[in-house]
C-alpha cells in the first residue's frame, strides 16, 4: 500500500484507458483519494458521499450549488453529497485531488 501520492507521479496515469480524467489512487475504510485533471469542460454530476478537492494546479470558478467562487492553485472546497458542482472556465492544467468519504448520503452536519 502507498502512503504518499505525488501530484507529477500521478498525472502520468491519465488520460485512462477509456479517456478518463480521474484516477483513483488510494482507498482506506470509507476514504478514495484520487486525482482529477478535466480538460475542456467538467462533466460532473452530484456524487452519493462528501467530498473535499484541493487545488493543485491551475485556476478557473468552481460552482458549488448556486455559489460559484474564483479558485486557485492551494484551495480547499467542500461539497456535500448530492449537491450538484462542477469546475468552469478553468485553465488547460487544472488539477485536483479529490478525497470521497463518509457513508452513501454524507455525513450528518453538525
Amino acid at each position: 500500500m502507498q502512503y504518499r501520492l505525488t501530484v507529477q507521479e500521478s498525472l502520468t496515469q491519465l488520460p485512462g484507458p477509456a479517456g478518463e480524467r480521474y484516477v483513483e489512487l488510494f482507498r482506506h475504510g470509507t476514504l478514495s483519494v484520487e486525482l482529477y485533471a478535466p480538460r475542456g469542460h467538467d462533466p460532473q454530476e452530484p456524487h452519493t458521499r462528501d467530498e473535499v478537492y484541493v487545488v493543485v494546479h491551475g485556476s478557473g470558478l468552481f460552482r458549488n450549488g448556486e455559489t460559484r467562487h474564483r479558485v486557485a492553485t492551494g484551495d480547499l472546497l467542500f461539497v456535500p453529497a448530492g449537491v450538484a458542482h462542477r469546475f468552469e472556465d478553468f485553465t488547460d492544467d487544472l488539477a485536483v485531488w479529490v478525497l470521497f468519504y463518509g457513508p452513501e448520503g454524507g455525513e450528518a452536519a453538525g
